[in-house]
């Protein structure tokens, strides 16, 4: 990246306040705040008129001068800057109802309040034929596609107005609908918190927009479109499952304006893959936000190379105090199961401010899998003590009691996560997880449902259905999730080795066999150092491979009835025991970096034990069924064996 100037600095800094006033304007708060954050985050760059005199005087010089009055953003089109002054009154007073929550009141302010409403007809000119619409989505979804209206030619039925008051408007609606739908949804996981739950107002909103965006189309008015619509546009698609029609709508919302970083979001959500996001990045704006976008979708799908740590790199010299960006570099340790460097940065940045609540839920997913308790109760506390009612802190607190072994309040604080944000995807991940540890298998299954629903880019939620569906013992729905979670998470060797399994348990050798080839080639990647992956990056080709996976490859082509591939994976297997040896390392305990006597290793010597025994390698077949002896594992079996082998060999001596 090209050397930074000082101009570029400015000019990032007034383009991400202008962000701040015009979110804000339009009550988007969340967009509002991560653009300030960003903008604070910039180097402020001394220039040659700049006084560093800090006596008191000087700093009272502009003591005298009057305070600025209500921030408002301008606008350069004469005629929306007419109307915004014809309604500045009327905006005043939909924002403060808007403030207020009072979603339908602000809406009323401009638009009538009979808009039509109910869900997407399958025939609506936004729904294209073989996209499915959320409705189309299990038990009682049918019949809400069925009450759905009629498509009609779009029309503008709206009065005269500005964007940004028709945008808060609109917006004001939609927010009206999701206040509702979890109204009318009552209890997480209740009876009728499930897809039959839809915001009715979607409906009509997707009218009035087409009906505005056709009007202006008509008028040759669409070279001044400001790009909010086109957000909210794209969202409500979204929301009704036409995702390319969504990811083109959003596209012409960041081309119009690029610091909407809700905007950013909603396109992150609908790419799927890295392929995808690569594909899509050269019809972006080439900015700033772009760069930040590509990290941060990059972040989303799993891609921890250097390349990726290299882009943040560049961004962080741009942004050196970006807590954000921080997030990120904590996120892709996190990923790349280097937790140690992960929970290093989340606690300097909870130093840095105690008060950020923005993902400490991930903070405390790092420490759950370190078991440190006592940093995740001081974690919980300190997110009690800032805000009890934030989802975040919710699910803090649930892993903590999850920790503890108290199941029952974990799902607890899950739940209330969920009843303060339905689509808060951590929650419904973690729930499932304790709903699997308290055996309740149908209640995991629907949860981890939930998360896929939120976000189908959520491997852990995968991967715990394809071991719910294990657990019943119906292997080809758990085959299905294990692939969904490998194709996430190619390098995580947990997803190839349930997939080795499960095609174990439908009775396919040859499929098995490679799968957990494959979780070997993922082993390499981490250190095996806990069952959780709680290792770190190694790289190291001569790295321990983990011994149950080198079993059971031993076992399959015992079933295929290759005894000798069988064997080389068996004594494989025992080579673990000791560890890779270096070169120069001349102990004889292998350098102290293998994984010692372990269940698998001692099963790996049996089995060894007997196949000696049977082709007549007695001496072989002795020495490892004495060392079986001296681990004190399969103890009984191998003394057995040893009396069978000395009968043997007492036969082999006597006279014939």
């Amino acid at each position: 990246m090209p050397a930074f100037s000082k101009a570029s600095a400015e000019y990032i800094r007034t383009a991400l306040q202008e962000a701040v006033v015009k979110c804000s304007e339009r009550c988007l708060y969340q967009s509002a705040k991560w653009a300030a954050e960003l903008s604070v985050s910039l180097p402020v760059l001394p220039s040659a008129s700049t006084s560093f005199n800090t006596d008191i005087d000087s700093q009272m010089q502009d003591v005298d001068q009057p305070a600025p009055s209500v921030v408002l953003s301008s606008n350069k089109d004469a005629e929306e800057a007419r109307l915004e002054a014809q309604e500045l009154s009327r905006y005043l007073l939909a924002k403060s109802y808007f403030d207020c929550r009072e979603y339908d009141r602000c809406a009323a302010v401009f638009i009538p309040s009979a808009l039509p409403r109910g869900p997407l007809s399958p025939n609506s000119p936004n729904t294209k034929k073989g996209t499915p619409t959320k409705a189309a989505k299990g038990k009682g979804k049918e019949a809400a596609i069925n009450a759905g209206i009629e498509a009609v030619p779009p029309s503008n039925i709206l009065p005269p107005m500005s964007q940004k008051a028709l945008f808060l408007a609109l917006y004001a609606k939609y927010m009206s609908g999701e206040k509702r739908k979890d109204e009318d949804s009552e209890m997480v996981l209740g009876p009728a918190d499930g897809g039959s739950t839809v915001n009715k107002e979607i409906v009509g909103i997707i009218r009035c927009l087409e009906g505005w965006f056709a009007d202006r189309e008509a008028k040759n008015l669409g070279g001044s479109n400001q790009g909010w619509l086109e957000y909210l546009y794209g969202i409500v698609l979204a929301k009704g499952k036409t995702e390319e029609d969504a990811k083109k709508w959003l596209l012409r919302s960041v081309h119009l304006f690029s610091y909407n970083w809700g905007a950013w979001l909603e396109l992150s959500e609908l790419l799927n893959s890295e392929e995808e996001l690569r594909k899509f990045v050269p019809a972006l704006p080439q900015n700033i936000m772009t760069l930040i976008f590509h990290l941060y979708s990059s972040q989303e799908l799993y891609q921890c190379s250097d390349s990726v740590h290299q882009a943040l790199t560049d961004l962080e010299n741009i942004f050196p105090n970006s807590q954000f960006l921080k997030t990120q570099r904590a996120l892709l340790f996190y990923h790349s199961k280097d937790f140690d460097e992960a929970e290093t940065i989340f606690s300097a940045l909870l130093h840095a401010d105690p008060h950020r609540i923005d993902a400490l839920d991930h903070y405390s997913n790092i420490l759950y899998v370190m078991s440190a308790r006592p940093k995740l109760a001081f974690l919980a506390q300190v997110a009690t003590a800032t805000d009890k009612f934030r989802p975040e802190t919710c699910c803090v607190v649930g892993n903590y009691y999850s920790l503890k072994s108290e199941h029952e309040k974990a799902v607890q604080y899950f739940r209330r996560a969920l009843t303060l944000d339905r689509n808060f995807l951590s929650a419904w991940t973690l729930m499932g997880h304790e709903y699997v540890e308290m055996k309740n298998t149908h209640a995991a299954i629907e949860s981890y449902r939930r998360a896929v629903d939120v976000n189908r880019k959520d491997y852990r939620a995968w991967y715990g259905l394809g071991q719910a569906y294990e657990v019943l013992e119906m292997h080809l729905y758990a085959l299905f999730y294990f692939q969904r979670a490998a194709s996430l998470r190619p390098y995580d060797p947990k997803m190839w080795h349930a997939m080795g399994s499960c095609y174990d348990k439908i009775d396919r050798p040859i499929q098995s066999i490679k799968a957990f080839k494959r979780a070997l080639v993922a082993g390499t990647y981490y250190d095996q150092a806990s069952s959780f992956g709680s290792g770190t990056t190694t790289g190291e080709p001569n790295a321990v491979l983990d011994p149950e996976t080198l079993y059971q490859i031993a076992l399959m082509y015992e079933k295929l009835n290759q005894p000798e591939e069988a064997a080389s994976y068996m004594e494989m297997t025992l080579a673990q025991e000791e560890g890779p040896r270096d070169d120069d390392d001349d102990d004889d305990d292998g350098g102290g970096r293998g994984t010692g006597v372990t269940n698998t290793t001692s099963k790996a010597r049996m089995w060894l034990a007997k196949w000696e025994f049977a082709r007549g390698e007695l001496g072989r077949a002795m020495e490892l069924a004495n060392e079986l002896c001296q681990d004190g594992v399969e103890v009984e079996e191998a003394k057995a064996l040893i009396r069978d082998l000395r009968a043997r060999l007492e036969s082999r001596r006597s006279p014939s």
